[in-house]
C-alpha cells in the first residue's frame, strides 16, 4: 500500500486488488471489520469508508444485517486521469488485447472533418480494432486520425502495439482527452466482432484526443459491452467547476 495516499484509500485499493486477482471471489463473504481492524492495524473508520467506497461501486453487497460479500465485477475505467486502453488494462491486472479489423486511407465526413478541425474530404486514416480483456471481446473501437498522423499507423503492427506509444514513439504524444458518453443498440459490425446479437444495448464512448500544442489528433468511437466495462467519474466539493453541456466538437479548454 501506499504511504502517501490517505488510510482508507490505501485499505480500498488493497480491498480491490484482492477482489481483481480473486483472493477475494465473487460470493465469498467480506472480511468483518473487527478482522480487517486487527489484519490492517487500524481503527474502525478507515476500514468502514474503504467499504463503503466498495459498496457504492457495487464491488460489495449486503451490509444492515446481512453480511457483505463480494459482488461479481465489471473492470472500471475512471475519466480522472488519461490514459489508453492497454495501459487501463493492465493496471487492473487484465491482459489486454486487440486486432486490427480494419486499416485505411479515405477521405474524411463532414462529421469528422469538424472532430479533427480540417477540411472536408480531406484525407484521413481509420482504424478499426476489436479490443479484449483476458481474450474476450470487449470493445470494437473506431478511430480516426489527419493523414500526416494516421500514416504513421498504417505501417505498424497495431495487432501487438498501442495506437498511442506507436505515435509517441513518432513525437505525436496525446495528453489529453474530452469524453462524451451514451447507450446505443449495437449494429451489425459489432454484433459480428463482439459476438452478440444485433440490437443489443452497448455504452459508446465518443472521444477527442489532443496533442501537447491543443491541436486534435484523433477522434474516435469506442462501443463497449456493458458486462466487460463501467465508466467511472469522481467529484469533489473541493474543486468545482462550472457544469456545462455541449456537443463533442465544441471547444475545449486544458486542466490547469
Amino acid at each position: 500500500m501506499s504511504s502517501s495516499a490517505p488510510l482508507h484509500t490505501q485499505l480500498y485499493e488493497e480491498m480491490i486488488r484482492r477482489i481483481r486477482t480473486g483472493e477475494w471471489c465473487p460470493g465469498d463473504r467480506v472480511p468483518s471489520e473487527k478482522s480487517l481492524v486487527e489484519e490492517f492495524g487500524t481503527s474502525r473508520g478507515p476500514v468502514r469508508q474503504a467499504l463503503a467506497a466498495l459498496r457504492s461501486e457495487g464491488m460489495i453487497v449486503g451490509g444492515r444485517g446481512a453480511p457483505p460479500r463480494v459482488q461479481r465485477t465489471t473492470p472500471a475505467q475512471s475519466f480522472d486521469t488519461f490514459m489508453s486502453f492497454t495501459e487501463w488494462a493492465r493496471e487492473l491486472g487484465f491482459t489486454p488485447g486487440q486486432r486490427v479489423v480494419e486499416a485505411s486511407r479515405r477521405p474524411a465526413t463532414e462529421e469528422i472533418a469538424r472532430e479533427l478541425q480540417i477540411a472536408p474530404d480531406a484525407p484521413v486514416v481509420e482504424i478499426i480494432r476489436l479490443r479484449s480483456l483476458d481474450d474476450k471481446p470487449a470493445m470494437l473501437e473506431r478511430s480516426s486520425f489527419p493523414f500526416e498522423i494516421g500514416r504513421l499507423l498504417l505501417a505498424a503492427d497495431l495487432d501487438h502495439r498501442s495506437v498511442y506509444q506507436t505515435l509517441a514513439d513518432n513525437g505525436v504524444h496525446p495528453v489529453r482527452a474530452r469524453h462524451a458518453i451514451d447507450a446505443i443498440t449495437a449494429h451489425p459490425l459489432e454484433a459480428e466482432q463482439l459476438r452478440i446479437e444485433a440490437s443489443t444495448p452497448l455504452l459508446r464512448v465518443r472521444r477527442l484526443t489532443f496533442s501537447e500544442q491543443g491541436s486534435v489528433i484523433e477522434t474516435a468511437d469506442d462501443r463497449y459491452l456493458p458486462t466487460m466495462a463501467t465508466f467511472v467519474v469522481e467529484n469533489s466539493a473541493e474543486h468545482r467547476g462550472p457544469l456545462a453541456r455541449h456537443s463533442l466538437a465544441s471547444p475545449v479548454h486544458p486542466r490547469a
